[in-house]
């Protein structure tokens, strides 16, 4: 089977004592060959299937993502082509620093004479706007999208018909990055299908750490590690029923993205952005600080009495047994025990940190549905309340009824069917995230039951205990 870089070789010396084309040449030659291509794979295809020559094929049936190609010499060629194809967009399509200094540059010269005389902001009319299209399209076509029409439409216009350009340029900017961002995203598509799968995307933030300035200072043994906290974020958001990939364009639009490329900023984030930064190195440090912290027996994974001890050490035995019943474990070679590894335990912490977002109640509706039903009834709440109160108990509190939280339950979750709860119910009435507070964390309850004297300041030695 010959490689990549030998059928390379033998087109460079076919090609060493030719005169190198033009880039019109060479997009008409890339034309034809595959117009000869195309004709040559309909022939074949017709033959096979004459009923194609009048009814033409409108499916075609894509392999399993594990399906390993037949042919590596031509799944590398392919690899090598969409590398380039995306390279050539990048330098000829998408608009670099140079690029958007010159657009501003000439937004500024135009907007002097429009500007109004009462008026420190800076707009351009349509004929002005016209005119910085025509002198940026002498420079190239990837000018043409950001001056059309339709763009200067989309802003609003003052009684003389002109737009504000700093909004403008904000706007080109925020495109352009977006641009730049897909064409950066697709290298690491390497099934070619618009979406990334969890190798491509630890791939994705491995390559990208040296460029995060707020990274700076991460150790390299941290990588692995690192690439796993960060990846688990985008997985449990943007894919909640665990397919295994991403679609670029749900990362495009999603403000996770934009949480990580926050790290791009030379200034170091304030104390309190980093610690709400999910991808800061503050904020990794200290989940997998507290994963280390857990892991007693420092086996590299987390048992039922080890996860005990998460937060407050509050969690009751049935969520945790519920836990452990529900995720992937495994088993422990001298003890035989189940246990936890930092994937699982990222999830988990990234659930219980969000319990109020729609993808935390869905993690964590599997878990407390304990008869696959797809409701939660009287007898689910109860089940789960008793052990609140056991463990309550043995911290000498008084707890509420059990009828008396189910009922209030009931009424913060407003579900449609009187006597039962669904997770749609959970996730609309925009208590959820209390709702499983309430029943799977002793420490979570106590405060919400006392949150009226917490308030005040009046149980501050009770909180302490918790």
């Amino acid at each position: 089977m010959p490689r990549l870089e030998d059928a390379l070789g033998i087109l460079q010396r076919h090609n060493d004592a030719r005169e190198k084309p033009t880039m019109s040449a060479v997009l008409t030659a890339e034309e034809q060959a595959w117009t000869v291509l195309q004709k040559k794979q309909d022939e074949e295809e017709e033959r096979r299937c004459p009923s194609l020559k009048s009814i033409p094929r409108f499916f075609e049936r894509k392999s399993p993502p594990s399906e390993e190609p037949t042919n590596a010499l031509r799944e590398d060629v392919l690899k090598v082509a969409r590398t380039n194809l995306l390279h050539r967009k990048s330098s000829e399509e998408i608009l670099d620093e140079e690029d958007l200094h010159g657009i501003l540059a000439l937004l500024k010269d135009y907007a002097r004479k429009c500007t109004p005389d009462n008026s420190d902001m800076e707009v351009i009319d349509y004929e002005g706007f016209s005119k910085i299209r025509e002198e940026l399209l002498q420079k190239g076509e990837r000018f043409r999208k950001c001056f059309a029409p339709p763009i200067f439409l989309k802003f609003p216009r003052t009684e003389r018909g002109c737009i504000a350009i700093l909004p403008f340029f904000t706007f080109v900017v925020r495109k352009v990055t977006m641009k730049q961002t897909r064409v950066e995203l697709s290298y690491y598509d390497e099934k070619r299908r618009g979406y990334l799968r969890e190798k491509d995307m630890e791939n994705f933030i491995f390559e990208l750490i040296p460029r995060l300035p707020q990274l700076n200072s991460l150790q390299e043994e941290f990588y692995p590690f690192y690439v796993f906290t960060a990846v688990r974020k985008f997985f449990f958001f943007l894919d909640p029923k665990r397919t295994g990939r991403i679609r670029i364009r749900d990362l495009l639009s999603s403000p996770i993205l934009l949480e990580l490329y926050e790290l791009r900023h030379e200034q170091p984030l304030e104390a309190a952005e980093a610690a709400s930064n999910w991808f800061s190195m503050q904020s990794a440090l200290k989940v997998y600080g507290a994963y280390l912290e857990l892991d007693v027996d420092q086996n590299g994974m987390l048992s039922k009495s080890e996860l005990h001890r998460f937060g407050s050490g509050m969690l009751t035995d049935v969520f945790i047994d519920r836990v452990f019943d529900e995720i992937q474990t495994y088993r422990d070679a001298e003890t035989g025990e189940r246990e936890m590894d930092y994937k699982a335990f990222l999830d988990f912490v990234l659930a219980m940190e969000n319990k109020s977002s729609k993808q935390a109640i869905q993690h964590f509706w599997k878990l407390i549905d304990i008869n696959h039903e797809g409701v939660l009834d009287g007898f689910v709440i109860n089940y789960f309340f008793r052990a609140i109160v056991k463990l309550l108990q043995t911290k000498k509190f008084d707890v509420a009824s059990v009828d008396d939280v189910k009922d209030e339950i009931f009424d913060m979750a407003k579900s449609k069917t009187p006597g039962i709860i669904t997770m749609d119910d959970l996730i609309q009435c925009r208590q959820g995230g209390t709702v499983l507070s309430m029943l799977i964390d002793a420490a979570a309850f106590w405060r919400y039951d006392n949150r009226e004297s917490l308030m005040i300041g009046t149980d501050d030695d009770d909180d302490s205990i918790l």
